[in-house]
């Protein structure tokens, strides 16, 4: 696919991509904390879910996405998906982006969450709960490893979540025992656990029901409140990368599947209406 890159001069939004609605309540979150800036979100739903992918099709998915989200003027790309961020995004930070263009940039959700768990957890003792392609890839584990080599790490897969999530049957009774067999199972694993992070951005749409089964003085990690602060640290260290993005408080917002779905599903993660196209990767 041959995408045309505008100029490295011209200013353009902050892109940010998933394979479905699970990043929206990352996006949600960034918006809260910069709304200053613009926002072009892509939705990859015609593909969703990406968990059940193997690496080299989620790579080729991801970059996809990204040089789509170049050609539309962003400089800067959120991979607002940790199967992305953990299949695809090293690889297309250290070979594809020297070939597309030196001066973009692609960050992902993994790092901003593993930076401040070694801050949260006391026991040392902590639990990852993501889609099976992530629990298989050990990101979390490795980056960790990196940061917090005296914690312990205990991935669960939780298949159905993102299903539950985006079929909008994460309130229904039937999710209830889906939910419970995952938490019951990882603090049956590893009973010493304090802290928990919810490794996939659908999750949070299932926090209600986590914390039936999780004890109170267990903490819940959620992704976006801190991929938000981290992005505001970032743009405060790159002034350069501040200035190649446009400031008049909009979001756009993209699919891969029917417009119409996307809105009607998309406003209940973002708490407002919103109007959506459709395009093709």
């Amino acid at each position: 696919m041959t995408v045309h890159l505008p100029q490295t001069g011209e200013a353009g939004p902050i892109g940010v991509f998933d394979s479905g609605y699970g990043g929206l309540t990352v996006l949600r979150e960034i918006r809260r904390t910069l709304p200053q800036y613009d926002y072009l979100y892509l939705g990859d739903n015609a593909r969703a879910p990406y968990g059940t992918h193997s690496f080299e099709v989620v790579y080729e998915f991801t970059l996809q996405a990204v040089r789509y989200l170049f050609g539309q003027g962003c400089h800067l790309v959120i991979l607002a998906c940790n199967t992305a961020s953990a299949k695809a995004l090293r690889t297309i930070q250290q070979v594809d982006l020297p070939k597309l263009d030196s001066k973009r940039r692609v960050l992902g959700v993994i790092r901003p969450t593993v930076e401040v768990v070694g801050d949260i957890s006391t026991t040392r003792h902590v639990g990852i709960m993501a889609t099976p392609g992530t629990i298989r890839s050990n990101t979390y584990e490795l980056e960790i490893a990196k940061l917090w080599p005296d914690i312990q790490v205990t991935g669960e897969p939780c298949p159905m979540w993102v299903p539950l999530v985006e079929n909008d049957e994460h309130n229904s009774p039937g999710a209830d025992y889906f939910v419970r067999k995952r938490t019951e199972s990882l603090l049956q694993r590893d009973p010493l656990i304090d802290s928990i992070i919810l490794g996939c951005t659908h999750y949070p749409m299932l926090l209600g029901k986590i914390r039936k089964y999780i004890p109170e003085d267990i903490h819940i990690i959620e992704q976006g409140n801190y991929v938000a602060q981290s992005l505001k640290g970032y743009l405060a260290r790159h002034p350069d990368m501040e200035k190649c993005i446009t400031t008049e408080g909009t979001a756009r917002f993209l699919t891969t599947e029917q417009a119409d779905l996307f809105g009607e599903k998309a406003s209940i993660f973002m708490g407002e209406s919103l109007v959506a196209e459709r395009v093709k990767l």
